[in-house]
């Protein structure tokens, strides 16, 4: 599975942070590593997808006061929850991921934005993530 197949499932785990909380998001991420069949995750690759999501889910404090700060006229709670989910997946990698250059990041948000975002969420996100970066 290569990288990118492995952020977008990290990415669509980080979306249940909207809705679930606690034992039930844990729960949850499991039942969603159990039941995606378009994926045959590897010990290696689960491993790596879930440590990486709770890393994620640790830093959200640090990560949503950084978004906040430079995502002018925009609060995290009217943000659409998919930019906002991609957004903190990059915004991880970018500023606290030292395996991922942060253009790398920053493209692959904004691919993510395009495949599961609305006509403006590329945009927003390279917008937001420039700002995150600089």
């Amino acid at each position: 599975m290569s990288r990118r197949e492995m952020r977008e499932h990290i990415f669509k785990l980080l979306f249940l942070l909207e809705f679930y909380r606690g034992e039930e998001l844990n729960n949850q991420a499991e039942l969603y590593m159990d039941e995606v069949e378009e994926a045959d995750f590897t010990e290696k690759e689960a491993n790596y997808i879930l440590e990486k999501f709770h890393k994620i889910e640790g830093a959200l404090p640090e990560l949503d006061e950084k978004l906040s700060k430079v995502s002018e006229g925009w609060k995290l709670a009217r943000m659409n929850k998919v930019d906002l989910a991609v957004l903190r997946l990059a915004a991880y990698e970018a500023l606290m991921d030292e395996d991922i250059p942060v253009g790398v990041a920053i493209n692959e948000a904004v691919e993510l934005a395009k495949k599961f975002g609305g006509d403006d969420s590329p945009s927003f996100v390279n917008g937001v993530l420039a700002k995150v970066v600089k």
